[in-house]
């Protein structure tokens, strides 16, 4: 079956043995054509069956007893031995909070999980969370021109998160480069050497993480691993294991995705000067561009499924034990779900329709904080500096990896910054 699906005639200039999975730059054609003309094929480069269809992806997602998400937070490209050794000496022995577990243990966790970290807490915090757009724009305001992406979107996620999570200031630097280490272990396709100095980082992470629980225990503060843990004593169902690993995992995807998501939506935002200037004149147009944003560039361009019984998608027989790539960038351009899908338009009536979040009983539980997160900038953003620029002759890079589509830099210029 992989090799008959491999195999097909291709009459357009793409084919599946092109498909690079870790080569995010533009993805987007290569997408179009296999939608249309091999919408589930097999990619030898990774081992994986590549589903392309918004309605094949989505079915997926909604089947979880048959398409298990225990592969999701598994490595891409398996650990060598010496990156093993160092996560097994350093005690690391979780992959996952929520995105990789399945029923009980998911609906279990997820409930508890969602009654802290909800609406309550995120209105409660947007004022805080204006105040940390607007330091991050106070500190390159008199400087004519920045590399966004680290001058801002690099960092106000993670301090708007870890006010949440009960993460000092002075950890954040600390906290983002093990997230890196976790990413490109993750996602990415790094030889044994590499490894090693990132399985360093995941142990020191999944350490940080423990101990954040420990010291939660005796100083029950008012965030989430306090929040938890007073459920715990309370008789709520979680362990302290459980409630480290739901840390480790949002601590990485509650600033990780967001810092993309907000970088890639100012990107395009300027790169399609008229909606950009159509926020700054009416900025209630801002969360159906936000919608738009996730469809058209999403943060997460791919997620992972295991098929657990033999299977058919879109007419291609999937063998149990198969791996399978969702292309949720591709699935937020099928034609048979939005019109003229490759156009950048952010008064679409159809936008919030994107699956960028996921779908089902694994739907990402932190959307709404990065849509407000996300929301509060583009205000502060196009009130303070709507002249905001492109730096002029850029190519746009990304981080090689199968799954976030991460620019490596973005500058812009400006005048004068509003106070």
């Amino acid at each position: 079956m992989a090799q008959n699906a491999a195999a097909r005639s291709c009459p357009y200039s793409h084919a599946p043995t092109d498909f690079d999975p870790f080569d995010l730059t533009d993805p987007f054609p290569f997408y179009e054509w296999a939608r249309q003309q091999d919408p589930v094929f097999f990619s030898s480069a990774l081992n994986y069956y590549v589903v392309t269809r918004y309605d094949d992806i989505k079915a997926i997602f909604d089947d979880w007893k048959t398409f298990s998400s225990e592969n999701a937070q598994a490595p891409v490209r398996p650990m060598g031995e010496a990156g093993k050794k160092i996560l097994k000496d350093g005690g690391f022995t979780t992959y996952s909070g929520l995105s990789a577990r399945v029923p009980p243990d998911h609906t279990r966790i997820r409930k508890l999980v969602q009654g802290c970290f909800g609406p309550r807490r995120f209105n409660a915090i947007e004022p805080q969370i204006r105040n940390i757009v607007n330091r991050a724009i106070d500190g390159f305001a008199g400087k004519g021109g920045v590399d966004f992406f680290t001058e801002f979107a690099y960092d106000v996620p993670a301090l708007v998160l870890f006010k949440l999570v009960g993460v000092p200031d002075e950890d954040v630097a600390k906290v983002k480069n093990w997230a890196v280490s976790r990413a490109l272990l993750t996602w990415g396709n790094l030889s044994d050497e590499e490894q090693i100095p990132h399985a360093h980082g995941l142990v020191g992470y999944w350490n940080y993480c423990t101990a954040l629980v420990e010291k939660r225990k005796g100083d029950l503060t008012d965030d989430l691993p306090g929040d938890l843990i007073r459920l715990q004593r309370e008789g709520a169902d979680i362990s302290d294991h459980e409630i480290a690993s739901v840390l480790y995992s949002i601590l990485f995807a509650g600033h990780e995705t967001t810092t993309t998501l907000i970088a890639n939506g100012v990107r395009e935002l300027l790169d399609h000067r008229e909606t950009w200037e159509a926020i700054v004149a009416d900025p209630s147009k801002i969360p159906n561009a936000i919608e738009e944003i996730l469809r058209y560039s999403p943060t997460v361009i791919a997620w992972r499924r295991r098929a657990l019984a033999p299977a058919t998608i879109g007419g291609v027989e999937i063998p149990q034990g198969a791996d399978l790539l969702l292309l949720l960038g591709s699935a937020n351009r099928d034609e048979a779900i939005f019109d003229a899908p490759s156009r950048f338009e952010i008064n679409r009536p159809n936008a919030r329709n994107h699956i960028a979040f996921g779908y089902g009983i694994h739907y990402c539980p932190g959307q709404q904080l990065a849509k407000l997160e996300l929301n509060i900038a583009l205000q502060e953003l196009t009130r303070r500096i709507p002249d905001l620029r492109l730096k002029p002759g850029q190519d746009f890079r990304f981080t090689r990896n199968t799954s976030f589509r991460v620019p490596t830099g973005l500058p812009v210029t400006f005048g004068a910054v509003a106070v």
